[in-house]
């Protein structure tokens, strides 16, 4: 309160360098002539942009500010408030920590408010300054996603299906009722919530009380809502219908997919069941449509790396590999390469498992073993399709390894992934599928292994010094990389509510690229290891996935946890 008797917000304003001198001195000037606050003036002349002003105002009360445009917000804390409450006070509760209930406020000084609502919360209040239009907008947005409500209903519906089940014994028309039921009214919020929260998967779990539904955002599964065990399956039943699954099959496994619209967003979803002791468990994976995939330096390449792959790519045959577990990222790396090389001038088909991405001018084929179209056959068939670029969604076995190396030695550039730790993995990885060394040698050019990391949440990002054995490691590692006269600063994320209080907001790539060098021909020939090659890489200038997530860390991009979470060995 000091500072807000000493400074006004044109001060704020000056000491952050959104306003000058001259328009410090001309704001106080006229507002001792006019008698206008400093905020209607500055207002009135649009000197400062709306969200810089609230900003600073929000420093003169010694409260934080929020932006809440595109910031989801679980159901478990928009009950606490109603929004009868939050409309009435021009507020809406955005998070919850331990006691604590994080709340957007038009007026976060209030005090009569703060202890109302933290009184009906039971929990204490920490008041945030939002926008007008952006809580107004959070109200209408929000609230309508709040799964209370059609909770209830789609119970007493199941409750009524349940009973016309059993009276009845006509099992269409209860197929048509769970059709019509809110139960499809929980999924489209649910689906909805996905879309908002970018995240990849939604994993719906049967537990033996309840279901629970969980998202997978940057990479980490997050709890959001809890449903009522009753609910369970007629959510199963509805989600099985938009698939076109059999309903009435609840011992086996089934996948199947449908598209669904959010806004001008159009998103494919692949489905998965399976049955498990408490019912069955289902996921479904957003993939969405009509969307570029990132460019390789979005992804995370850069500098030698990059300069080696695109070197690569532009090759007029040959294969690369791209290497990693399941979830690192490599299909979307296949797609960032093959959108830099699909023209008009080439002739570019795809097998895939199945289609995730669209690429424009490209001919996707997606694989369906129950019809005997199989990476193989199709690979196959495409080689009598003149092509010159040839994508396999995956080489899993020695059939498809086989098919891809004999269309590289024939002139055709040709992409796929391969399940192996690193890039030096590959080549020893072919060796065991029963490719000779001889033409391994001669048709790999190069292996790309990656990983996917969360990246530091740029809004509460703090910068702080490892201590010394953390940063000896580091060095180690690194070696000649090492910033050599430099005190190495770290980087973590202390959470906030643009990061949902996890301190990481997005996610990018490590990588490794192994071109394929005369001595590691050599080495293949040889049969050596996997670490054999490796080290020949690294001795010839191979930057690894470790290093490569070090220097991400030491730039402060990502945190040192991160790195060893994904690249630890």
């Amino acid at each position: 309160m000091a500072q807000a008797a000493q400074f006004g917000l044109e001060d704020i304003l000056f000491k952050q360098g959104l306003i000058n001198s001259s328009q410090l001195s001309a704001i106080k000037l006229e507002s001792i002539n006019s008698g206008k606050g400093a905020e209607q003036l500055i207002q009135e002349h649009q000197i400062v942009p709306p969200d810089k002003l609230l900003a600073a105002r929000a420093q003169l009360l010694g409260v934080p500010f929020i932006h809440l445009e595109g910031r989801p917000i679980s159901s478990d804390v928009l009950n606490l408030v109603p929004e009868s409450v939050a409309r009435r006070y021009n507020l809406i509760p955005f998070d919850k920590k331990a006691d604590k209930l994080f709340v957007a406020m038009l007026d976060p000084l209030d005090l009569q408010v703060v202890q109302f609502i933290e009184t009906k919360s039971g929990l204490f209040v920490k008041p945030y300054l939002a926008a007008t239009d952006d809580i107004n907008a959070a109200i209408g947005e929000q609230y309508s996603q709040n799964l209370s409500t059609e909770v209830t209903s789609a119970l007493k519906e199941v409750t009524e299906l349940n009973k016309q089940a059993t009276e009845d014994t006509v099992t269409q028309e209860g197929t048509e009722i769970i059709r019509e039921a809110p139960v499809s009214n929980i999924i489209t919020h649910l689906l909805d919530y996905a879309v908002k929260a970018n995240a990849s998967d939604i994993h719906i779990e049967p537990l033996e009380d309840k279901t629970r539904v969980r998202y997978r955002i940057d990479g980490i599964l997050h709890e959001k809502v809890i449903l009522p065990r009753g609910v369970h399956d007629a959510l199963v039943s509805r989600i099985k219908i938009l698939s076109s699954l059999k309903i009435e099959e609840k011992r086996l496994p089934q996948d199947g997919r449908f598209s669904y619209a959010a806004g001008q967003k159009m998103y494919d979803l692949r489905v998965s069941t399976v049955p498990t002791i408490y019912g069955e468990k289902v996921v479904m994976r957003l993939l969405p449509k009509n969307t570029l995939p990132p460019t390789l330096h979005d992804l995370g390449l850069r500098a030698m790396a990059l300069k080696i792959l695109e070197a690569q790519i532009t090759r007029p045959h040959g294969i690369i590999l791209i290497c990693g577990p399941t979830g690192s990222g490599k299909t979307t790396t296949l797609y960032s390469v093959l959108t830099k090389l699909s023209t008009t001038k080439v002739n570019v088909v795809t097998v895939e498992d199945p289609v995730e991405y669209r690429i424009a001018g490209a001919n996707q084929v997606q694989v369906n073993p129950q019809i005997g179209l199989t990476f193989a056959s199709a690979l196959r068939s495409f080689l009598r399709q003149d092509p010159n670029i040839i994508l396999v969604g995956e080489v899993r076995d020695s059939e498809t390894a086989d098919l891809a190396i004999q269309a590289a030695l024939t002139g055709h550039q040709v992409f796929s992934t391969i399940h192996t730790n690193t890039a030096a993995g590959a080549l020893p990885r072919l060796l065991d599928m029963g490719m000779e060394p001889f033409l391994i040698a001669s048709s790999v050019n190069a292996a790309v292994g990656q990983r996917i990391l969360r990246q530091v949440c740029m809004h509460c990002r703090t910068a702080f010094t490892p201590p010394p054995e953390v940063e000896a490691s580091i060095r180690k590692v690194l070696g000649k990389l090492a910033p050599a006269d430099k005190q190495l600063a770290l980087y973590r994320g202390t959470g906030c509510a643009e990061c949902g209080n996890t301190g990481y907001s997005g996610r990018i790539g490590i990588f490794e690229v192994l071109p394929m060098s005369t001595k590691i021909m050599q080495l293949i020939l040889e049969r050596a290891s996997a670490q054999q090659v490796e080290d020949q890489a690294v001795a010839e200038g191979m930057i690894t996935l470790k290093q490569d997530g070090y220097m991400k860390a030491l730039e402060g991009i990502t945190t040192l946890e991160e790195v060893l979470r994904v690249a630890e060995e």
